[in-house]
């Protein structure tokens, strides 16, 4: 059974704080406190979420959530992401889809398009793209990360650099005003750094819960990427990202 709006809402919520108490949520939502701690019991139970006193706090800052959850939380805004960034890949291009569910679902925004050379080590877009033969797919090397379903490591960052693709995008765990890019893991970090040195033009999709997520390790500063991709952003936000000479596409 997956979770209902309002436990989809905490759970982003807990990812961009240290913690949150009980009372902080029944004020949110305007429910009672029997109901926000039955949504506690079922997002602990999935291992979602870590119980503190009084409250919940993110699991850990170096373990993005599951991947099985992670393929179906804020979809609408994620799929109205990946179209637009679809848009912005021309037929015939060369393109390195990384690490992330939202890259997932550009990869389904892809199917249309006609002799393009996909280049990934994401193991779902290539399960994604391997019906439609107008799709040349070419999967790195490197070690298997069976809880996300991608490849990571020193194979898959030398095969990264032997290539220029036309476009390169990417995902993130989090994003932060100065720290620019973050994820959870190292491995993964480094795989979308070098994603980025190696294209003609970078495409991060993110949705707004990004922000202020507890991800620890550093990708590159928004500086470093062309085109942001996102649902929606502050006006502080806004003008950090286009004073660093990102162009910004907000996607409803």
């Amino acid at each position: 059974m997956g979770l209902n709006e309002r436990q989809n809402q905490i759970l982003n919520w807990v990812q961009q704080e240290d913690a949150l108490l009980v009372e902080e949520m029944v004020a949110r939502f305007n429910v009672s406190s029997q109901t926000i701690r039955k949504d506690i019991n079922q997002l602990a139970e999935r291992h979602l979420v870590r119980r503190t006193h009084g409250g919940i706090a993110p699991v850990s800052s170096t373990e993005n959530l599951p991947f099985d959850h992670r393929q179906f939380l804020n979809s609408d805004a994620k799929e109205a992401i990946a179209a637009e960034a679809a848009q912005v890949i021309p037929d015939g291009a060369s393109v390195f889809l990384g690490i992330g569910t939202t890259v997932e679902y550009v990869a389904k925004a892809l199917v249309s398009h006609t002799n393009l050379q996909v280049f990934t080590n994401n193991l779902t877009v290539a399960s994604i793209l391997g019906d439609y033969p107008e799709v040349r797919v070419r999967v790195l090397a490197g070690k298997l990360r069976h809880r996300h379903h991608d490849l990571v490591g020193e194979e898959t960052l030398s095969g990264l650099r032997q290539y220029y693709f036309d476009y390169g995008v990417l995902g993130c765990g989090g994003m932060d005003e100065e720290q620019g890019i973050l994820d959870f893991d190292p491995e993964e970090a480094s795989v979308s750094r070098v994603l980025v040195e190696q294209s003609r033009h970078s495409l991060l999709v993110a949705d707004q819960h990004k922000w202020g997520r507890k991800a620890m390790a550093r990708v590159q500063p928004f500086s470093s990427i062309d085109w942001l991709f996102s649902d929606r952003l502050t006006e502080l936000q806004t003008q950090l990202l286009t004073s660093h000479g990102v162009q910004i596409k907000l996607c409803c």
